[in-house]
C-alpha cells in the first residue's frame, strides 16, 4: 500500500469493519461484520415524514418518503454487499439522507441474495418491484411512477444499470439511472488494489456466488457491457480511485456515451470503493450525495413533461 495515494479518511475509514474471509463458511459472520459496521460507518440517518415496509410485487421493500402530500417521484434502490451481504438496514441510514435532501421517495428492494437466490433472484426482484410501481398500489403509497429512476451501490450497481435496460426493453421510460461504484464486468480482469479494500478474491467469491460456474456470464443481464446499450436512460455513474472496480464503471460509462446515452462520470481522488455509502466516514460522501440530489432534482423538472412510456425519449 502506498499511504501517500490514499485519503486521509480513507485510512481511518478501512479500520472501521472487520474483515472475515469470504468463503461459504463464513457468510454468515461477513453478513453480520457488515450489519455490525454501519453505524460507525453511515450513521442513523436523520428523521423523516415516513419510513414503511411494503412488499411491491411479493418482494420485501422499505419506502422512505419526506416533505409534503404532493406525489414524489420515486427511486428504486438496490443495496450493495456483492448481491451476497446487506439490506435495507445496512442502507437505512443512507436512504434517509437521499430521501432527505433529494425531494425523491426511495423505494429500497431487499433483494433475495445469494448464493442461496443466485442469478436471476435479484434482478427479478428489482423488476418485480419496477413493475409494481407501474400498478395502482403506488399513487395509494403516494408516488408518481411516472418520474422513476433506478440506482444502486456496489453490486447493486449492476442491478440498477440491467433493471434500466429491462425497463428500455420492456417499454419503461426512466428519468435516469445513477451507478455508484458499480459492479459491471464478470470477467473480473482486476488491478492490483487489494490493500486498498475491496480484493480481487472477494469479488471472484461474490461472483460464484452470484452466477455460479456454468452459468453464462456473457449475457447482457450479467455483462451490461455486452448489452445494446442505445435508448437507455441518462447515467450518473460515480467511482473511486483506489477502487478496483473504478475501471469497469468509467468503461460502462465510456460505451454509454458511445450509444448516445447523456452520462455524468465523476471519479473521486484517494477514495476507495463505495464511499458514497458511509456518511459518517468521509466528507466526500456528502458532496456525492449532493451531486446525487441535484441529478434527481434535475430529472424530476424534465420528467413532469415527458412522453408516456413507449413515446421514446
Amino acid at each position: 500500500m502506498d499511504p501517500s495515494r490514499l485519503h486521509p479518511q480513507a485510512r481511518a475509514a478501512m479500520q472501521v469493519q472487520q474483515r472475515v474471509p469470504l468463503t461459504r463458511a463464513n457468510l454468515p459472520a461477513a453478513r453480520l461484520s457488515m450489519v455490525q459496521a454501519t453505524p460507525a460507518e453511515v450513521g442513523s440517518g436523520p428523521a423523516i415524514r415516513s419510513v414503511m415496509t411494503v412488499d411491491p410485487g411479493g418482494v420485501s421493500a422499505r419506502l422512505y418518503r419526506d416533505g409534503g402530500d404532493d406525489a414524489k417521484p420515486v427511486v428504486i434502490y438496490a443495496h450493495g454487499g456483492g448481491w451476497v451481504m446487506g439490506g435495507v438496514d445496512t442502507h437505512d441510514g443512507f436512504c434517509r439522507h437521499l430521501a432527505a435532501t433529494s425531494g425523491w421517495a426511495v423505494l429500497s428492494v431487499d433483494y433475495r441474495l445469494a448464493p442461496e437466490h443466485p442469478y436471476p433472484a435479484p434482478v427479478d426482484d428489482m423488476v418485480r418491484a419496477l413493475t409494481w410501481l407501474r400498478g395502482p398500489e403506488a399513487p395509494r403509497h403516494g408516488l408518481d411512477p411516472r418520474r422513476t429512476a433506478v440506482a444502486g451501490d456496489s453490486s447493486g450497481g449492476h442491478l440498477a444499470a440491467v433493471t434500466a435496460r429491462r425497463a428500455r426493453d420492456a417499454g419503461i421510460r426512466l428519468a435516469g439511472q445513477i451507478l455508484v461504484c458499480p459492479v459491471i464486468d464478470p470477467v473480473a480482469d482486476y488491478p492490483a488494489l487489494d490493500e486498498y479494500g475491496l480484493d480481487r478474491d472477494e469479488m471472484r467469491f461474490f461472483w460464484d456466488a452470484f452466477a455460479p460456474p456454468g452459468v453464462d456470464r456473457t449475457q447482457p443481464d450479467l455483462d451490461p457491457l455486452r448489452a445494446d446499450l442505445t435508448g437507455l436512460p441518462p447515467a450518473v455513474i460515480i467511482t473511486a480511485e483506489l477502487d478496483l472496480l473504478s475501471a469497469e464503471g468509467e468503461r460502462y460509462a465510456a460505451g454509454l456515451l458511445a450509444a448516445g446515452v447523456p452520462v455524468t462520470a465523476v471519479r473521486y481522488q484517494g477514495l476507495i470503493h463505495n464511499f458514497p455509502r458511509k456518511l459518517a466516514l468521509f466528507d466526500a460522501a456528502h458532496v456525492a450525495l449532493a451531486q446525487v440530489a441535484a441529478v434527481l432534482h434535475r430529472w424530476s423538472e424534465e420528467e413532469a413533461g415527458a412522453p408516456p412510456d413507449g413515446a421514446g425519449r
